[in-house]
């Protein structure tokens, strides 16, 4: 059985990672040719973050200290729509990559 070991230079370092195109990238990472650039996050999309997270506080106020159903429960609840806000956000996304294609 053999085990494979990281390769360093005389003086200490490891070398960069090749990429697919055989030139190394500055931090080392490999990156695959012909993969689109990623584009950024636009202003909508961190506008609809920022009030579903608004939205999700509001939700674990309103139940701890309007409905006074105690504490814990309020961070189920509130956990609860958040981890389901999520996976509507991760099916939308899926289905919009698989378009794509």
């Amino acid at each position: 059985m053999t085990v494979d070991r990281d390769v360093t230079t005389e003086d200490g370092h490891r070398p960069a990672a090749p990429t697919l195109s055989g030139v190394p990238t500055p931090s080392g990472a490999p990156t695959p040719t012909g993969s689109p650039a990623r584009k950024p996050v636009s202003t909508a999309t961190v506008v609809a973050y920022a009030l579903a997270g608004t939205a999700i506080l509001g939700w674990f106020l309103f139940g701890w200290l309007v409905l006074q159903q105690g504490f814990v429960d309020s961070v189920g609840e509130s956990a609860g729509a958040a981890f389901a806000l999520l996976l509507v956000i991760s099916i939308v996304g899926t289905v919009r990559r698989s378009r794509r294609r």
